[in-house]
């Protein structure tokens, strides 16, 4: 079989050993090729463990710019022997293999339909290090050396990068490159190259930006006003409160007294945090908390305390796999149904779903807006894909004029006035009542918050029309919510299309690439992408306009289908389910070819039979 050939196209996948200190090559391998001008997607997959377990960083590079996963690899770095058959397994026919040819293997261990490329790394690091640790660590290094031979990529880019890693070490710059020159030198002499698949300089990047969806919601709140941070450490979200605190230090520190005008605070559980922030919050502070599955199945009778006392709360939810401790280090959507409903008795919470870095800076910054307009909780649901992985994304953006909305608050005039202030009377029929911050006037405009049933006027009282009254205006006020929160972004099929696909979050870039790749096939798919729960009336509408909808995301058990199912009071059956959630970021190539089997054995219409009707899992 032929060699893959392909330029700016294709996937390396780096097989690796956790702690062995390959993330940081891997990453200035990606980080090379983008500054060649070519897109790339880089996803690390790595273990819940501190060092031992197996690793991958897997790097899209695509000059058209598609950054969702594609599905199977062209050039696997296999350097970690414990996966070494899993590994050889992903590699397309056609593609290459790059290994450690210090130690013989036997034939068997091969494939006939792949090229082989062996670089004796160790036995070249043994020869010219002394100290185990710089064995280890410029083994990596070395590689990189050898791929950008292979693959054109320029050396004067990865020097430039080192440059700028170790600025001001001049040692350990010279080691590196050092390393990086015994790895081109090596496959300068001993291996034909270029490759089938190379890099060619491209002006394809433009102005966007390479950022991590945590370090973007930590600005967002930044920019949105946030002054308080309560959290506790879990995987995927720390480096969220992580990104604040460094922001904090630049932004939020008086320049003439050198005070800080923020408060951090590592809370000694996920209880404790989100009660931090709810206080916070009912002190007219713009709060937050950045946390995982796991911790907000802990916060659920503060959040709803804090739904029902209508205090302003943003939590940051960085989603993981679950049950329990689920996956930890493996990315799902696997929180909706827990956040739209989180707590206790009758609850209806607002969620956000970004789909990318610029969209985490913009709904962070969003929703504390919205947690004080409507004096409510507000998710933002992102997830270990968007959060931990750097991506491509459009220059974040800010209106310097912009003006926080803090709602309905009154002042200490209008009390003074004589304004009539009942804390939980709907005064103009949007659900929103009027609240006061702590102080604002010595005799009026007090009340006492409670988690028990009150009447308008706060005052407590178990008489079921003062529920009622409360919990009509509460769902009233949700209602409310749906013409501000984020709206649905739709796309019409080239064609008329009989049936539609809903999607949201991180599976957006790889259903990108999946309509472009159906519509190529003749199968044409109208898609609406949600933004935001509650959802708009136009999700219904873009519905009832279909046959039939596919309903793509990842986690088992459908949660945004069972959402909207819930919400619309739907027929099931014309929402079928695509599925994947195996802890993985879903494929483009997973997604068209759920949707066009479906349709094509459907004869062009899809039906629907419940949930399962694709899936991928384990």
């Amino acid at each position: 079989m032929a060699p893959i050939s392909a330029v700016n196209d294709f996937v390396v996948k780096f097989a690796n050993v956790n702690g062995s200190g390959s993330a940081s090559a891997n990453e200035l391998f990606a980080k090379a090729i983008l500054r060649m001008g070519v897109p790339v997607s880089p996803r690390n997959i790595f273990p819940s463990n501190i060092q031992g377990l197996p690793t991958w960083y897997e790097v899209r590079v695509n000059a058209r710019g598609w950054l969702g996963r594609r599905g199977g690899v062209d050039l696997m770095v296999a350097m970690n022997p414990q996966t070494w058959d899993g590994d050889l397994k992903e590699i397309e026919p056609g593609g290459y293999l790059f290994y450690d040819s210090t130690k013989p293997l036997p034939k068997s261990k091969f494939r006939d339909d792949v090229t082989v490329l062996g670089v004796p790394l160790t036995d070249i690091c043994n020869r010219t290090y002394s100290e185990a640790r710089q064995r280890q660590l410029f083994k990596n290094i070395m590689y990189i050396g050898a791929l950008s031979v292979l693959l054109d990529i320029e050396p004067a880019v990865v020097e430039t990068l080192l440059a700028e890693q170790y600025k001001g070490k001049e040692k350990l710059l010279d080691a590196n490159k050092q390393a990086f020159h015994l790895g081109r030198d090596y496959a300068t002499e001993h291996l034909a190259h270029p490759l089938g698949v190379r890099v060619e300089r491209a002006d394809a990047v433009g102005e966007r930006i390479f950022v991590d969806g945590n370090a973007a919601a930590a600005l967002g709140c930044i920019y949105g006003g946030a002054t308080v941070c309560a959290w506790y450490p879990i995987t995927p979200s720390s480096s969220v409160a992580e990104a604040f605190q460094k922001y904090c230090m630049k932004y939020r520190v008086d320049a003439q007294t050198g005070t800080n005008k923020f408060a951090i605070i590592q809370a000694e559980d996920e209880i404790a945090s989100i009660g931090m922030v709810v206080g916070a919050g009912w002190n007219g502070a713009r709060a937050f908390t950045a946390t995982s599955g796991p911790g907000v199945s802990l916060m659920t009778e503060f959040i709803g305390l804090a739904y029902f006392a209508e205090i302003p709360v943003t939590i940051i939810d960085v989603q993981r796999g679950g049950p329990s401790t689920g996956m930890p280090t493996r990315t799902q959507q696997s929180d909706v149904l827990a956040c739209a409903y989180a707590s206790h008795g009758d609850t209806k919470h607002v969620l956000l779903f970004p789909e990318d870095p610029a969209e985490c800076f913009e709904f962070s910054a969003a929703a504390l807006d919205l947690a004080d307009r409507l004096q409510t909780p507000v998710f933002v649901l992102t997830d270990l894909d968007i959060g931990m992985n750097q991506r491509l994304c459009e220059p974040f953006r800010w209106d310097d004029a912009r003006e926080y909305d803090r709602g309905k608050v009154m002042t200490h005039a209008e009390l003074e006035a004589g304004k009539d202030f009942g804390r939980y009377k709907d005064v103009d029929g949007d659900g929103v009542p009027y609240r006061t911050y702590p102080g604002t006037h010595p005799t009026r405009g007090s009340y006492f918050t409670r988690g028990t049933s009150r009447d308008p006027y706060a005052r407590y009282s178990e008489r079921g029309p003062d529920y009622i009254y409360n919990m009509e205006r509460l769902l009233n006020k949700f209602d409310t919510a749906r013409s501000l929160v984020p709206q649905p972004v739709a796309r019409a099929a080239k064609q008329k299309a009989r049936c539609g696909a809903l999607y949201y979050g991180s599976t957006s870039p790889a259903m990108a690439e999946a309509i472009d790749a159906l519509e190529r096939e003749g199968v044409h798919l109208d898609t609406l992408r949600l933004r935001a729960f509650p959802f708009p009336e136009s999700v219904r509408e873009f519905i009832d306009a279909h046959d039939t909808v596919f309903v793509v995301e990842q986690n088992r058990d459908a949660q945004l289908r069972s959402l909207v199912v819930n919400e619309f009071g739907i027929d099931p059956a014309r929402l079928v389910p695509v599925l994947h959630y195996d802890g993985t970021p879903i494929t483009a190539r997973f997604i068209a070819r759920a949707i066009s089997e479906r349709v094509r054995s459907a004869g062009g219409r899809a039906q629907g039979n419940g949930v399962g009707a694709a899936r991928v899992g384990g």
